[in-house]
């Protein structure tokens, strides 16, 4: 395959690991198979910046230095709350140039303020979808996804949701034991669907106060084919139902079996995500028990039955 020129465009305030989690994903997918990708960061004069954590990065060019990017980067960070004009205007000129254009947390803003969302579907990190969909109203924001593919645009949501989105992209270019082997060596997942919620359940929910209650919330998460009845968890917490149905609400922001739903669900779609499991064996694991109650949950839940979820959403080999 022909090489591919990644870009990350660097700027003053920028959120550090916006650049560094999808470089080194690009890095890795480079070591593994030499003269895939060719990486490069820029800054508008080629000038280093300082991050909003306080470090600096010294580009290897500035922006109007030619290069034929194939896939460009724009991270988030502070420095995108006001954007450089110069910076937005130079992403107007060049963005629709680029085979792939590739945002990373509120990334998303200075591709919108470049006009380059216009009529598309977007997300970025969760406390500034608002502001996008303010500010830009021709961008049809999702809040949800930890990352969203429009056409040659992709979008992804807060901080390490940057390698999600491209390990997704390694994984498309070059396949999934590529992908895979980058995953396991940076210890994080191969891959989670663009679909996820940006939060999962044990982010959803707040962490309980009291250690009992913690204890609680880590059985649920460690065995979702548990009794998993108020009963059975008030009784692990020395409660009386009641009292632990009550503590729990007021301590997480959701009641016991709304979490023990979002746990099972989640446990659920990496299942169907990451093996080749069969239904009725992920329904066991998961607590639903039989495969007609996970049916039920996930087109209550997602609007798609289980196995319409893993033929859309499993890894595809590469092209």
């Amino acid at each position: 395959m022909a090489q591919r020129t990644v870009l990350f465009v660097l700027f003053d305030a920028v959120q550090s690991l916006d650049v560094t989690g999808p470089l080194e994903v690009f890095m890795g997918a480079e070591q593994h198979a030499p003269g895939t990708y060719r990486i490069r960061t820029a800054s508008l004069d080629g000038a280093p910046v300082r991050t909003s954590s306080g470090l600096t990065l010294v580009p290897d060019q500035a922006l109007d230095d030619p290069l034929d990017a194939h896939t460009l980067v724009v991270p988030g960070g502070q420095g995108t709350r006001t954007p450089d004009p110069a910076l937005v205007g130079w992403l107007r000129e060049h963005g629709p140039h680029a085979e792939r254009l590739v945002s990373v947390c509120t990334g998303a803003i200075l591709l919108a303020a470049a006009g380059l969302l216009d009529g598309r579907r977007a997300t970025t990190h969760w406390a500034y979808c608002d502001k996008l969909a303010r500010d830009h109203p021709d961008v049809e924001v999702d809040p949800d996804p930890i990352y969203v593919r429009d056409g040659h645009v992709a979008t992804s949501a807060g901080v390490t949701s940057g390698i999600d989105l491209a390990l997704a992209l390694v994984e498309e270019d070059l396949g999934r034991e590529v992908a895979l082997g980058i995953a396991r060596h940076l210890v994080v997942f191969l891959r989670r669907p663009g679909n996820q919620a940006q939060f999962s359940a044990q982010l959803a929910a707040q962490t309980a106060q009291r250690e009992p209650l913690r204890d609680v919330q880590r059985w649920i998460t460690e065995h979702p084919d548990a009794d998993l009845t108020v009963e059975s968890l008030a009784t692990r917490a020395s409660l009386s139902p009641r009292h632990f149905a009550r503590a729990f609400q007021t301590e997480t922001g959701m009641t016991p079996g709304r979490y023990v739903d979002r746990v099972r669900l989640e446990h659920a779609r990496r299942l169907l995500e990451d093996t080749s499991d069969g239904v009725e064996e992920i329904s066991r694991a998961s607590g639903y028990g039989t495969p007609e109650a996970m049916r039920r949950a996930f087109v209550r839940a997602l609007g798609a039955a289980p196995a319409e979820y893993r033929r859309r959403f499993r890894p595809a080999p590469a092209r």
